[in-house]
């Protein structure tokens, strides 16, 4: 069975050690990294070969956890990543998210519940790597490129992150239709649970900023049920 290739940070010796050789029990090829500067010279020298995940400790010297997503989405947004850490503080998993982690998982953890995220998460990315859809959507005077991960307007080009261009794309499909908030989760994130639905606040309130230069593009709140991404035909005409 062919391993697939995952990116692991972390500067514990002992917890790295381990985890990598649990990782590759469970057919992962893990690249460890012990600091967050020598993860990213890694990464970019993996750019013929890419990593499929990274796994990225918060705390590390040189370079920390946020740090090194921040530099890896430059480069490839369309990785998936999740942060490991020892801290409890809501403002780190607030952090994480709006960094657009895939999963935030607090140590000490069970490491088969690492696995089942991994491959939870690494499923999702291979479904919809299979279904072909059109790469550029015209979203009002917004051009989606859901193959660059890129939205263009006026000449201005904004990078986004895979799962950006994938909830914009889906919205889109469904716009001046109310979705109901489970409905969006389980088909962005295969998940309705706290922490997906905390992920997809935040980045719809990213998306909300990308698009607000158009005041035909509105993403509404309904509470407790769900959005609606409404686009005025008569303002994208004026």
């Amino acid at each position: 069975m062919k391993k697939t290739p995952i990116l692991l940070a972390e500067d514990d010796v002992d917890f790295g050690s381990i985890l990598k050789q649990y990782l590759e029990a469970h057919h992962y090829k893990v690249t460890w990294a012990k600091n967050g500067k020598e993860a990213l010279e890694i990464f970019k020298q993996s750019q013929k070969n890419p990593f499929a995940m990274g796994v990225l400790d918060v705390m590390m010297p040189q370079l920390d956890g946020f740090q090194l997503a921040e530099k890896i989405i430059d480069i490839a947004p369309e990785m998936p990543f999740i942060f490991l850490t020892a801290r409890k503080l809501k403002e780190d998993k607030i952090k994480g998210l709006k960094l657009g982690a895939d999963d935030y998982i607090i140590k000490p953890f069970d490491a088969d519940i690492l696995v089942l995220r991994l491959n939870n998460i690494l499923r999702r990315t291979q479904n919809r790597a299979r279904i072909k859809k059109p790469s550029k959507i015209q979203m009002a005077s917004y051009s989606l490129d859901t193959k660059n991960y890129c939205l263009l307007r006026n000449g201005k080009l904004q990078k986004i992150t895979e799962k950006e261009a994938e909830l914009l794309r889906y919205l889109f499909h469904h716009k001046n239709q109310l979705l109901k908030r489970e409905q969006i989760l389980n088909a962005i994130w295969e998940n309705d649970d706290f922490f997906s639905g905390r992920s997809m606040d935040v980045f719809i309130s990213r998306i909300r900023k990308h698009l607000k230069a158009d005041p035909s593009i509105c993403i509404e709140s309904t509470r407790g049920i769900g959005l609606t991404l409404h686009i005025d035909e008569e303002k994208k005409n004026n």
